[in-house]
């Protein structure tokens, strides 16, 4: 569209605010507010000539105006008619006329003749602040516009673009005509051209022709200006203004918010199709191909477009953002491993065996993180599976290289040829670390720091008492994890098995007591403000929705994020009392162990959240040898660190009896294993086939074995989907190893390559094989002495937070858990809030050397 340039007034007069020497003549002469003088030299050539105000008609009879000429000492005269205009023409007098309606035939008389004509407002406002009149060239009615350079875009009709030009004039405003740094506000009629393009990029205000006529209608109100926030902002172009969009690929909930906050930034919606939408906006994640042709006159754009857009307060450029269509084949996360066609089941166990084989080889692999981030697509050979270290999934480098990533003789570092369990253990927890402080630097970087710079576009999104609320002592609790990180890789990269670990967490335990309460403790203040801001401030609202959407965030909110120093504790201390476990007793370091536990317990003491929750329960069927026999009815508990296997207790002989005589009846539910959730490396999502049905299985490496171990599973109950159930579990996983990106521990395999299959589980052949299989047991588990804590797991239990992720247990959970029985490796877990995790660290260390029920 095409900008029409100003060459005339309102009445026909040719208009000299095109002529550089007026235009910097009333630039300097409005800022400063003050008449233009002549110089020394000058003066002593040319006479003096006195400001005088002539009172026109109505002016004439306003008695505030007359008392402001006496405070500003300006001599005053009145004036009826225009006849009288030739007799106050004289050398010793400069006339400035005053005029209360600009509107009035008197006026454009006066213009005709080239005097000075000013309003009202100007002669108060002198008075009140004490300055001289102001020289204009134009007609000034007063000076709200004052410093205010404006430009135009967008209009085809010129005599309202004369009209705009003449009120901006009035109020002190100065016009350019072409676009530049100058420009103050960009006045539009349309949210496409290149003015608008570099008026957003250089972040200057875009307004509506009606902030003009507004700021004219407040004329007479002293001390406004038209360029003050409150009221610029109910003018401001929103970023659809003239968008008709509509929305591709996302659910009914994200569309319908989607759709409101299309009409809250002043666009409007239609059914994906229409002809008169000028904006199709696509899930890039879901949508591979378009249901139609596009025409020519359609943008078709990411999502980011959209918020982006809201975001910055303009409508973005959508070059940037333009959808494509892939050209090559979608790369899915599966694999097939091994192509097991043939009928030999000699060569299938072979075969099996070769492929977990190459699994385990995962070992042999640096610890330490990769120097680029992987790519988002996994590979469809082999060797993407068997990359199942909990490297953290970035290098991110914000500002300053990691160190993990400039010292490259640690990449090549050979690694011991045969691991031990503290080794083993060591790893785990140099790689959670890691990953915690790659975390804590998103947070810092892809969230706090663009939230508190200066000159944001559309002013700031956030409030600072809003941002210190939310983020807390990040920044510190990012600065001792990342020097615990560090010293934790330089152990790794030296490793002896005398080399102490307990000594770096001592040296920072008066750092962790001094950053981790002031952030745990106000964490529900910092989420309440963060679901608040969202609601209210649509800005913060599409900053959330962008960055949240990249790789860095997992696909995570920015809630979920700031949970992991939550979190991170309690996971440490497991650790550190897993290195215990597995270190001699002559080692100089078990001692440091020791106090080093004590000296987070005594963090964890000032910390009023408590760390295990139960999250969900799910009823499954053994598929594989093991953690039970095939076929076995096993129930799996997950919680927000490990995982609880029980399988359905078998009939058995006689009845229970109490110590006191009473018959009691058995526990439907043993104990197999409780799995910390970091020991699960790999989820694999079975694919259906006619011979497979809602199966998946799971690749555990626990710290005391050398090889993988594969677990299969098929999940008997409809009413939690398979997807969302591997969806849930990789989610925890990847909380407690302190990775971003949850998708990336699940893979979809082939069932062959597995030997998983589920046709023969409701078979009644299979269920009688099963059955005498299980026979020969039956009469030592009848008679067993052993002592089984009954009580263990339901505690567990109870002392959870069951609300977490929406899911109470229900009455007939917690009838089953009553009845639940287990072996002494649950017996020492206590209420697990973070305040009672001594006695937890204490008894659990016990009980499990006396454990004789194991996974592996």
């Amino acid at each position: 569209m095409a900008d029409t340039s100003v060459l005339t007034s309102a009445t026909g007069r040719p208009s000299l605010a095109d002529s550089s020497m007026f235009d910097s003549k009333v630039t300097e002469t409005s800022k400063e507010n003050l008449c233009i003088e002549s110089t020394s030299n000058v003066e002593e050539e040319m006479p003096q000539v006195e400001t005088r105000v002539v009172m026109v008609q109505e002016a004439a009879k306003q008695e505030e105006l007359l008392e402001a000429l006496k405070e500003i000492k300006v001599p005053c005269v009145k004036m009826d008619s225009m006849e009288e205009l030739k007799g106050l023409d004289s050398p010793e007098y400069e006339n400035v006329f005053v005029v209360t309606d600009f509107q009035e035939s008197v006026f454009d008389d006066l213009h005709k003749a080239d005097c000075r004509i000013v309003g009202p407002p100007v002669i108060l406002s002198c008075a009140q602040k004490g300055e001289p009149l102001p020289f204009s060239c134009r007609p000034l009615y007063c000076t709200s516009m004052i410093n205010l350079v404006l430009c135009f875009t967008g209009f085809r009709k010129k005599e309202e673009l004369v009209k705009l030009v003449t009120l901006v004039h009035h109020m002190g405003g100065v016009i350019r005509k072409d676009f530049n740094s100058k420009v103050t506000h960009l006045v539009a009629n349309c949210t496409q051209g290149e003015k608008f393009r570099v008026a957003v990029s250089l972040g200057t205000p875009v307004m509506k022709p009606e902030w003009i006529y507004k700021a004219w209608d407040r004329r007479n109100e002293q001390d406004f200006c038209a360029a003050v926030d409150d009221f610029r902002n109910e003018f401001k172009v929103p970023p659809f203004q003239g968008c008709t969009l509509s929305f591709l690929g996302f659910s009914d909930e994200e569309r319908t918010n989607m759709e409101e906050m299309t009409e809250m930034q002043g666009g409007h919606y239609l059914p994906v199709g229409d002809a008169r939408c000028t904006h199709l906006i696509v899930e890039e994640n879901t949508v591979k191909e378009l249901p139609f042709e596009p025409p020519k006159n359609l943008y078709v754009v990411k999502q980011e477009w959209f918020w982006g857009s809201i975001q910055m307060d303009a409508r973005a450029g959508e070059t940037m953002y333009l959808y494509e269509k892939a050209n090559t084949p979608e790369l899915k996360k599966s694999v097939s491993l091994l192509s097991l066609s043939t009928p030999n089941s000699n060569r299938k166990r072979r075969r099996l065996k070769e492929t977990l084989a190459q699994l385990s080889r995962e070992t042999d692999l640096s610890p330490f993180p990769p120097r680029k981030r992987p790519s988002a697509e996994h590979s469809l050979s082999i060797g993407s599976l068997l990359d199942i270290s909990n490297t953290p999934e970035s290098s991110i480098n914000y500002g300053e290289t990691p160190k993990s990533c400039t010292k490259s003789s640690r990449n090549s570092t050979p690694i011991p040829s045969k691991q031990s369990a503290r080794w083993q253990v060591a790893k785990e927890l140099y790689q959670t670390e890691s990953n915690y402080v790659n975390i804590l630097a998103t947070i810092i970087q892809l969230f706090q720091v663009p939230l508190e710079e200066e000159g944001q576009r559309g002013g700031p999104i956030l409030a600072s008492e809003e941002i210190k609320t939310i983020f807390g002592s990040i920044p510190d609790i990012f600065d001792v994890h990342t020097k615990i990180k560090d010293d934790l890789e330089d152990l790794i990269v030296n490793w002896d098995e005398s080399k102490s670990i307990g000594d770096i967490f001592l040296k920072y335990s008066k750092d962790l007591v001094k950053t981790y309460p002031p952030f745990v403790n106000f964490f529900e203040m910092s989420k309440e403000t963060i679901i608040k801001c969202e609601k209210q401030k649509p800005r913060f609202h599409a900053f959330l929705k962008i960055n949240q959407a990249k790789p860095e965030c997992g696909r995570q909110s920015l809630v979920e994020l700031l949970i992991r120093p939550v979190q991170r504790l309690p996971s440490v201390a497991l650790l550190l009392n897993d290195l215990m476990k597995h270190t001699a007793d002559d080692n100089p370091d078990k001692s440091t162990l020791e106090k080093a536990i004590g000296s987070l317990k005594e963090v964890m003491a000032n910390l009023l959240s408590s760390h295990r929750s139960l999250v969900q329960r799910v009823e499954t069927i053994s598929l594989g040898e093991q953690p039970c026999d095939r076929g076995e009815q096993v129930t799996l508990f997950l919680f927000n660190d490990c995982l609880e296997i029980a399988r359905k207790r078998h009939k058995v002989i006689g009845t229970f009896r109490s110590p006191h005589g009473h018959t009691r009846p058995p526990a439907s539910l043993k104990h197999i294993h409780l799995m910390p959730l970091s020991q699960i490396k790999k989820v694999l999502d079975i694919k259906e086939t006619e011979d497979c049905h809602n199966a998946f299985a799971l690749l555990v490496r626990p710290p005391t074995e050398q090889a993988n171990v594969l677990l299969s599973f098929q999940m008997t109950s409809d009413e939690l989907p398979k997807e969302n159930w591997l969806k849930m579990l990789c989610r925890h996983i990847a909380n407690t190893m302190c990775k971003a990106d949850a998708e990336d521990l699940i893979y979809t395999a082939d069932p062959e390559s597995f030997e998983v299959n589920t046709k023969d589980m409701d078979s009644t052949l299979s269920r009688a094989s099963r059955a005498i299989k299980k026979t020969s047991k039956k009469v030592t588990r009848a008679f067993s002495f052993s002592k089984t804590p009954k009580r263990a797991l339901w505690m567990a239990l109870m002392s959870s937070h069951s609300s977490t992720e929406g899911r109470s247990p229900s009455s007939s959970d917690k009838h089953t858990m009553s009845r639940l029985s287990s072996t002494s490796s649950l017996a020492g877990i206590p209420s697990p809030s973070l305040v009672s995790l001594p006695s937890f660290f204490e008894k659990r260390s016990h009980t499990l050397s006396r454990s004789t029920t194991h996974l592996i």
